[in-house]
């Protein structure tokens, strides 16, 4: 399997989603300066990028530019430049393609999530979703490409051979046990991502749901890849009890990887290995 590898492996956080809110635990961070506390403890954990949901003044989902020109801001002042920020552009049921886009447009982060099924649901918008990567790649913006299912791969791929996406490679997020009853991953899900017959991406990085969570990100990374764990995914510990923060969920990957002799990579590791693929 041909993967390029920085000198570690690097952990994401992703510590709300867009669903999740205080009642599901009270310390899932909502606003800028929770997140910016969220960062901090999180960075002290192991982690080299802050995956960045913003909400409204009642908890709810949205993309709104200067909400996370504010929370970047907060981040920022926390935490400096030691932790990379990704915005996400996730619909969460409420956004179309091109609001989600235009989103990114307007902040212009230094990295973006992006799932491939809502910013392509058919083949009418491979269009403006290539002028939309042509942007990200003119103001050096790293996409990250959501795949839920190995067909979604094999649809970027084929995207790229047919020139409709103006990079060589892209960083991609293999989702594990998002279909499967109750979003209880296994390890085992990753398999079909990294199958022989399938297309293989320079960076992948693997979340999964459930109490599992680290051992499918553990097994992500042997396999050459990178870790994003958190609140958006996962509330529980390896042993089946609750978290008490991100943080802790970081701290287990990283205890894992180091355990295994893995590597962890800092911020400016990642940033380096992004480059490398989509500079």
């Amino acid at each position: 399997m041909r993967v390029m590898r920085m000198d570690g492996v690097a952990i994401a956080v992703a510590p709300n989603g867009g669903r999740r809110t205080k009642a599901d635990h009270p310390a899932l961070p909502l606003d800028a300066p929770e997140l910016a506390e969220t960062a901090v403890s999180c960075l002290d954990a192991g982690a080299a990028m802050l995956h960045m949901h913003v909400r409204d003044k009642v908890g709810r989902h949205i993309l709104d530019a200067e909400a996370y020109r504010e929370a970047i801001r907060a981040v920022r002042q926390a935490v400096g430049d030691r932790i990379v920020i990704q915005i996400t552009t996730e619909a969460v049921g409420l956004y179309q393609p091109q609001e989600q886009m235009d989103v990114v447009r307007a902040v212009r982060p230094e990295a973006a999530s992006m799932a491939l099924r809502e910013l392509v649901p058919d083949a009418s918008h491979e269009t403006r979703f290539a002028q939309f990567l042509a942007f990200t790649k003119a103001e050096e913006i790293v996409p990250q490409i959501i795949l839920y299912h190995p067909d979604e791969a094999r649809q970027l791929k084929d995207m790229m051979a047919r020139g409709m996406v103006p990079y060589d490679d892209l960083p991609v997020l293999h989702v594990l046990g998002r279909y499967t009853e109750g979003q209880r991953s296994a390890p085992a899900d990753l398999l079909p991502f990294l199958a022989p017959d399938m297309p293989r991406f320079g960076h992948f990085m693997v979340c999964a749901f459930g109490a599992r969570e680290a051992a499918c990100v553990t097994a992500g990374a042997l396999l050459g890849g990178h870790v994003r764990t958190g609140f958006e995914n996962n509330l529980l510990l390896p042993d089946g009890s609750a978290a008490p923060d991100n943080a802790a969920l970081v701290s287990t990957a990283a205890q894992a990887l180091s355990a295994l002799g893995l590597m962890i990579a800092d911020a400016d590791g990642l940033r380096t290995a992004w480059q490398r693929l989509v500079g």
